[in-house]
């Protein structure tokens, strides 16, 4: 094979690709590797650079440390929403990229992302509390409803009234479209993009859109109007922080960092915590083992101790390792010649890390389908081995908050109640939109309270 040449790959038409990699990707990606490889080359259409998937770990490495004026994501290599902006962290590249994410990475990081845990607690027993027993009901609206009250309380900083209510409201609209599907499509090819009127896909998009802003920034421009340096919200330390040179975001880039945040950790999360509730009730060994590590802690282990417990880190890293909720990593463009193994990859090229197909590797994951925390348990794994966050300069910002969320929400939710599947039939993924999530939403019976009849999950002063 010739170097200059691309990867071998699928030779029916570009169309045809993109059917199949709209709807049934997890089994058309997984037929391509199996038939040439773990990298392969993706023709989507004339809209689109030819696309490089690529799950070799050796690879995967050198795509996360080439420097990103020869290797970068950002607008350029397709990273473009309408929802979230064109200063969002995801859009940005180079300079203005970096910048953004020093400003940002603070908020999300040690002492005061533990600060959220008394917060995220109340919100869980809030959401749960209202679940009675002898109940049957579907898991994921429930975790949408604590990650989003979680989002809008911990990131935006609001407190319950009009303000709040409307933005949820609207914000449920736009990123639960009764058409998910037709979203995508929408959102991959802008040349649909037609405003049509609020009778429309695209034009009730717009408009809701219109609606979010007008709320996101008269909360802005209040928050500026009565400063209060004792708040202590992810948008408030946004507002505070200042660059090298001593100036702070703009509204607009508030704005789209806000919605980056919402988006990318809203239903991301949820996603995530239905499936860890499916597996952990579908292996009732997995459940025993998380509640006698639980139950050792005692009655008020503060968040910090429950982060750190080893097995539920693990039922957690098994959780995103089989079902990842983004099955990619986000795409990167080639700037200048580069060489990848065998491959000299040209510019213009789009070379995109499979999170999915690396964590279903037989060499490195044994038995792939089935779910085992003990992986995680027994050995370490490599950032290029295991990313369920991407990693290098792109590594999800709200990668140690994501976890420590998922980690209390599901120690407060066992601490409380015995649950058991509906039934004993698999759960599949499904595509919704751009993101994966557990078909049927996971339904489940509640069978009882927890046998100690009390919270085990309290935050002690000493943590916030």
């Amino acid at each position: 094979m010739s170097a200059l040449k691309l990867p071998n790959g699928p030779q029916t038409h570009p169309w045809v690709q993109m059917y199949q990699w709209l709807t049934n990707p997890l089994e058309y990606i997984e037929a391509c590797a199996k038939r040439y490889g773990d990298i392969f080359t993706l023709n989507l259409g004339q809209n689109f650079a030819p696309q490089v998937f690529i799950s070799n770990p050796q690879a995967i490495q050198q795509i996360f440390t080439t420097d990103p004026k020869q290797l970068d994501s950002g607008e350029p290599a397709g990273i473009k929403s309408p929802l979230l902006g064109r200063q969002s962290l995801l859009a940005l590249e180079g300079k203005p990229h970096q910048r953004q994410r020093k400003l940002l990475t603070p908020p999300l990081h040690g002492e005061r992302m533990l600060a959220y845990g008394e917060l995220i607690r109340k919100i869980t027993e809030q959401v749960i509390s209202q679940w009675q027993i002898g109940e049957t009901f579907t898991v994921l609206p429930s975790m949408q409803a604590i990650s989003f009250q979680v989002i809008l309380k911990a990131v935006f900083g609001l407190e319950d009234g009009p303000r709040y209510e409307k933005l949820k409201e609207l914000l449920i609209a736009i990123l639960n479209p009764k058409f998910p599907i037709i979203r995508t499509i929408l959102l991959i090819f802008p040349s649909l993009r037609q405003d049509l009127g609020a009778w429309s896909h695209w034009g009730k998009y717009l408009r809701l859109r219109q609606q979010i802003d007008q709320l996101i920034y008269a909360e802005i421009s209040d928050r500026k109007a009565q400063p209060d340096s004792s708040r202590t919200d992810i948008l408030s330390l946004m507002m505070a922080a200042r660059d090298e040179a001593g100036e702070p975001m703009t509204d607009l880039e508030l704005r789209d960092e806000l919605m980056t945040l919402l988006v990318a950790g809203h239903e991301t999360t949820a996603t995530s915590l239905s499936w860890a509730l499916y597996w952990i009730h579908h292996l009732p060994q997995v459940r025993e083992k998380l509640l006698q590590e639980l139950d050792k802690l005692g009655e008020q282990p503060d968040p910090n101790a429950i982060f750190r417990l080893p097995y539920l880190n693990a039922v957690c890293s098994e959780t995103l390792r089989l079902y990842p909720v983004a099955i990619s990593g986000l795409s990167r463009l080639v700037k200048s010649p580069l060489q990848i193994g065998e491959y000299k990859f040209e510019p213009g090229t789009l070379l995109i890390p499979s999170i999915y197909l690396t964590h279903h590797r037989e060499d490195l994951y044994p038995e792939s389908k089935q779910f085992k925390p003990e992986r995680f348990l027994e050995r370490q794994f490599s950032p290029y081995e295991y990313l369920p966050f991407g990693g290098g300069n792109r590594r999800c910002i709200g990668m140690a908050f994501a976890l420590f969320e998922m980690k209390l929400v599901l120690a407060t939710v066992l601490s409380h109640w015995q649950m058991e599947l509906a039934d004993n039939k698999p759960v599949q993924a499904v595509r919704k939109g751009l993101l994966f999530s557990p078909a049927g939403g996971v339904r489940m019976v509640v069978k009882g309270r927890h046998l100690q009849n009390q919270p085990i999950l309290q935050t002690s002063s000493s943590s916030v």
